[in-house]
C-alpha cells in the first residue's frame, strides 16, 4: 500500500507540474529558438516556456508517438505534419483564439501539408544545400557532388548532418531521380553514390554552425540559415544551391494532443504571429519566415544575404519534400540504415 501510494502521489505531482499554470514547454530542433523572444513573451504574459531540443524530425515523431512526453507544441517539417495529423498526435486549432491567423501570408496558408492551416502555424522556413570554405576549396559549391563525389581538397573534412530525408533524397536528385521515388533503379544509383562517398566524409554531426565557423570542417551538407551564421564568424564560408535539385523546407508549430497546458500553448502561437515577433525568430536562427508584415522588422543583413535570396537560376531546382508513402519512406530506411553502419 505505500509503495502504492507513493507512486500514486510521484504520478499526481508529475502531472500537477506538466499542466503548472502560467508554464508551456516547446518541444523544438536545437538552437533555433530565440532566447529572446521567449524573454519578450514571459515578460508580456508571465508564462515561463521550456524548451527541449531534438535533432530530427524521426526522433520528434518517435517521442511524442511514445505518449506522455510531456510536452505541449512541436515543430515538425512540412513532409511530417501530415504524419502527426494522421496518427492523431496533434489536434485542430481553435482558429478563433488566434486573432493574429490573418497575418499568415498568403502563400503559407494553402499549403499541400496543411490547407487552410488548421493544424500549424509557420516557424521558418529555408533550405538545404552545401557549405564550403572558399580558403580550402575554390571549386563550384552548387552542387551535391561536393559531397557525393568529394573533390580532394575536401575528402576527410566534410561533414554530413543525419538528416535522413535530406541527404537521402538530395543524392536521388544528383542521380536524376525525383523525391520519394519508388523507382528501384534510381534508389540503387543513389544508395551507391552515398557508400561511395561515405569513406570521404570526417563526420555525421549537426554541430555545423559552430564547428564551420572555428574552421573545425572545411564543408558540411547544412542549411542555408545556419550557415549564414557561419559566414558572419567566417567570412570565407560560402552556401551551395546544388542544381541537380536540393529540399526546401517550412517548419511549422503544431499543438500536441495531449498537451496540458493548453491555454498557454494558444497564447504563445498568437503572439508569434505579430510581425514583430515573427522577425525575432529569424534574426536568432536566420531563417525566413511566414508572417506577413515582419520584413521591415527583420535584419538588415538577412535582406540581400546570399544564403536567403536564391540565385535565379538555382530557385527551380528547389522543392519541398512531399510526404512519401510507406513503400518510399521503407526504401529510404533502408538506404539510412545501410549508410549508418
Amino acid at each position: 500500500m505505500k509503495t502504492l501510494m507513493t507512486a500514486t502521489a510521484l504520478l499526481l505531482a508529475t502531472s500537477s507540474l506538466a499542466s503548472a499554470e502560467g508554464v508551456l514547454n516547446l518541444y523544438n530542433w536545437g538552437n533555433y529558438t530565440s532566447p529572446e523572444l521567449l524573454a519578450k513573451f514571459e515578460a508580456e504574459t508571465g508564462i515561463k516556456v521550456t524548451v527541449t531540443d531534438y535533432d530530427s524530425n524521426e526522433t520528434a515523431l518517435a517521442k511524442v508517438e511514445a505518449g506522455g512526453s510531456g510536452f505541449d507544441l512541436v515543430v515538425p517539417s512540412a513532409n511530417y505534419v501530415p504524419i502527426f495529423v494522421e496518427k492523431g498526435l496533434i489536434q485542430e486549432l481553435d482558429l478563433t483564439r488566434l486573432a493574429n491567423h490573418g497575418n499568415i501570408a498568403p502563400e503559407w496558408v494553402d499549403v499541400p501539408w496543411d490547407k487552410g492551416r488548421k493544424f500549424t502555424i509557420p516557424w521558418q522556413w529555408g533550405s538545404t544545400g552545401i557549405a564550403v570554405n572558399t580558403s580550402v576549396y575554390k571549386g563550384d559549391p552548387n552542387t551535391s557532388a561536393v559531397f557525393l563525389e568529394v573533390p580532394d581538397e575536401l575528402k576527410g573534412k566534410i561533414n554530413v548532418v543525419p538528416e535522413m530525408n535530406d541527404i537521402v533524397n538530395l543524392a536521388i536528385m544528383f542521380v536524376g531521380g525525383e523525391p520519394c521515388t519508388e523507382d528501384t533503379e534510381v534508389l540503387k544509383k543513389a544508395r551507391d553514390a552515398l557508400l561511395a562517398a561515405k569513406p570521404d566524409w570526417l563526420s555525421m554531426d549537426y554541430g555545423a554552425t559552430e564547428k564551420m565557423s572555428n574552421n573545425d570542417w572545411a564543408a558540411s551538407v547544412n542549411w542555408n540559415g545556419s550557415t549564414m551564421r557561419i559566414r558572419l564568424a567566417n567570412p570565407d564560408v560560402v552556401f551551395g544551391f546544388p542544381r541537380e535539385g536540393y529540399p526546401l523546407f517550412m517548419d511549422s508549430v503544431a499543438l500536441l494532443k495531449d498537451a496540458q497546458n493548453v491555454d498557454e500553448a494558444y497564447k504563445f502561437l498568437d503572439f508569434i504571429m505579430i510581425p514583430e515577433n515573427a522577425a525575432m525568430i529569424s534574426s536568432f536562427a536566420r531563417y525566413a519566415n511566414g508572417i506577413a508584415g515582419s520584413e521591415p522588422f527583420m535584419p538588415e543583413d538577412m535582406k540581400t544575404a546570399p544564403e536567403v535570396v536564391v540565385p535565379e537560376e538555382f530557385r527551380a531546382a528547389g522543392r519541398f519534400l512531399p510526404t512519401c508513402s510507406p513503400k518510399a519512406t521503407e526504401y529510404v530506411t533502408a538506404i539510412w540504415t545501410e549508410l549508418q553502419k
